[in-house]
């Protein structure tokens, strides 16, 4: 069964794009995609690439079922030796136990099979989450039995770990009692079984003498209900054992231990059930993959809607911005107060006037202690920009905190933040005031360079020479907040009652067409600084997702991997896989098929 570089390539792709956390979003039924990328994910690891590395390998069969079914007590006596440790106490099973054969005890102890499970050999009794590993000199080689523990235990943890090993499995030996094989949990994973074709054999113990092939033949009526029909059917009585962890006749289990050892000695039989149970577990990809790419882009969209909301209230927060910008209300106040002193006091004017006037200006400051009104107005405007990026900034950080609170995703990551995080998320970050302190500076000074650079042609140099360029800039910033909607130049009063003096003078140095482009510009600057400061913002809500999201293009690598598999089927010897699925293609072995009573 060689050539099959060409599927165990495509498998390790497959594997390498589950390496990640897929679902970090609380999306859906994100607890049932979690479980299921954990099982492909376990049964890529723990059967599919080893048993494709090495096709030739062993056999593995997993001794499975519902508390109380007596594995470990059928283990121990079909191996003729007290290799696990039954017992009345439950769970029973503390770590699975190993059982193989002499010749292939170093396959399994080197992890082969199961790599994510520690080994434990030699007469520990194993911990929890370990696998421990014994050999039974009656086992033959070419098989191996693992003793797992229950699939309804009470310990989620066990009932994980039975679930993984079944799934690690060639060859299913499902034990039931005459008491519970109507049980749903047993169905579960026999209907499970059916669906990726597992090689599976059902072992029925504890029959009383009186119910012998009664409590058989509505096992196999209800195996053929579920699409079983045929699956091999072993039936082991009620007896009385002198002790707890006594072995059963050898007489009690013969059926079954013949049956294992034609397996294990027949070469092609060892290769119908790897074939059978392998190209199962190939097929189900098909839907499971998918299925899983499926998840992740709900995944995807549940981020994107998150994203959303920030985009949104962060959007909503630089509209806050335009109004405040365009309206007037930045003109109140501290604004309104230093601008009526540097208009209706005539310092304007002789700021403006000659080199004399403001080195006059500055003299006075000196002697004062009383800052010159430029200077007042420059601030007080630097002020008033800060307060209104700072009140938009808080507003929007409210709107997505709000927004992510409605949603299940949005709250899980802000609970995964904690409260503390998540609460300051709520308010602008504390590095905002000295961030918007710098862009107002910066635009500051663009609308000087503006001036400067406007005023450079000819026709205007000597005007703003005469007046000044922190003058003439300080016109224009008012201009900048002092429009609306179409208005132009500064046609609108400011805060009501704006000398036109202001106007005047800026279109007596630049023309009315310049002061609108002037204008318009500075307006643009300034709004392209205040947004990108808006969204580093945004980015401590984008950020969290950053974190957990898995890399762009996922779901679209699990659908190609998953192609890619499927067209190197062609390099694995498919077999003749059964209706139903669940029968193992071995005749002429020992045993009897279900019904043959």
């Amino acid at each position: 069964m060689g050539g099959n570089d060409g599927t165990l390539e495509a498998l390790r792709e497959l594997r390498r794009h589950l390496d990640h956390d897929l679902f970090p979003l609380a999306v859906g039924d994100v607890e049932a995609d979690r479980r299921t990328l954990r099982e492909l994910t376990g049964q890529l690891d723990d059967y599919l690439i080893p048993r494709l590395s090495a096709i030739d390998a062993p056999l593995l069969a997993v001794v499975g079922g519902s508390t109380g079914a007596g594995k470990s007590t059928l283990v121990n006596s079909l191996v003729d030796a007290d290799v696990t440790e039954p017992g009345v106490l439950r769970p029973t099973t503390l770590a699975p136990t190993l059982v193989t054969s002499p010749a292939d005890r170093d396959w399994f102890v080197s992890p082969h099979v199961l790599p994510g499970l520690p080994r434990v050999t030699g007469g520990g009794r194993g911990e929890p989450g370990t696998l421990r590993v014994v050999v039974a000199e009656a086992l033959p080689s070419g098989l191996a039995l693992l003793d797992a523990p229950d699939i309804d235990s009470v310990v989620a943890a066990n009932r994980e770990l039975a679930a993984q090993l079944l799934a690690a499995a060639d060859l299913w030996l499902f034990t039931t009692t005459a008491s519970r094989y109507a049980d749903e949990v047993p169905w579960g994973f026999l209907r499970a079984a059916r669906e990726r074709s597992t090689a599976l054999a059902v072992i029925l113990s504890r029959v009383p003498p009186e119910a012998l092939g009664l409590v058989a033949g509505d096992l196999a009526r209800l195996l053929e209900a579920n699409g079983l029909g045929g699956t091999r059917l072993f039936e082991v009585p009620e007896l009385h054992l002198p002790r707890e962890n006594a072995r059963l006749p050898r007489a009690a289990v013969q059926e079954v231990t013949g049956w294992l050892t034609g397996i294990a000695a027949d070469a092609q039989a060892r290769a119908d059930v790897v074939r059978q149970t392998l190209s199962g577990a190939l097929d189900s990809l098909a839907t499971r993959v998918p299925a899983l790419a499926d998840a992740v882009d709900r995944q995807s969209a549940g981020a994107g809607e998150l994203r959303a909301a920030v985009d949104a209230a962060y959007a909503a927060g630089l509209a806050t911005f335009d109004e405040g910008m365009l309206d007037g209300s930045l003109l109140r106040g501290e604004v309104l107060a230093r601008w009526q002193d540097f208009i209706g006091t005539g310092d304007l004017m002789r700021s403006l006037e000659s080199r004399v006037g403001r080195l006059r200006d500055r003299l006075v400051s000196l002697f004062t202690g009383r800052p010159a009104p430029e200077s007042e107005l420059r601030v007080a405007l630097e002020h008033g920009v800060e307060a209104l990026v700072r009140a938009a900034a808080d507003g929007a950080a409210e709107r997505a905190l709000e927004s992510w609170s409605s949603l299940p995703a949005g709250r899980a990551l802000l609970d995964r933040a904690g409260a503390v995080a998540a609460g300051r998320l709520g308010r602008a970050s504390a590095g905002l005031r000295q961030e918007a302190e710098e862009a107002v500076r910066g635009w500051q000074g663009y609308v000087l360079d503006l001036v400067r650079e406007e005023g450079a042609e000819r026709r205007t140099t000597a005007r703003v020479a005469s007046f000044g360029v922190n003058g003439i800039g300080l016109l224009l910033m008012i201009a900048v907040f002092a429009s609306t909607g179409g208005l132009t130049g500064i046609e609108v009063g400011i805060a009501g009652g704006t000398s036109v003096l202001s106007q005047k003078l800026l279109e007596a140095v630049f023309g009315d067409q310049a002061v609108r482009t002037l204008t318009t510009k500075a307006r643009d600057d300034l709004r392209v600084r205040v947004e990108a400061i808006m969204w580093d913002e945004a980015a401590r809500f984008t950020g969290l997702l950053d974190a957990v999201e898995p890399p762009g293009g996922t779901a679209q690598a699990l659908r190609a991997a998953v192609s890619a598999v499927r067209d190197g089927r062609g390099t694995v010897p498919a077999g003749a896989v059964p209706d139903g699925g669940g029968e193992i293609p071995a005749e002429g072995l020992p045993g009897r098929e279900a019904g043959d009573r």
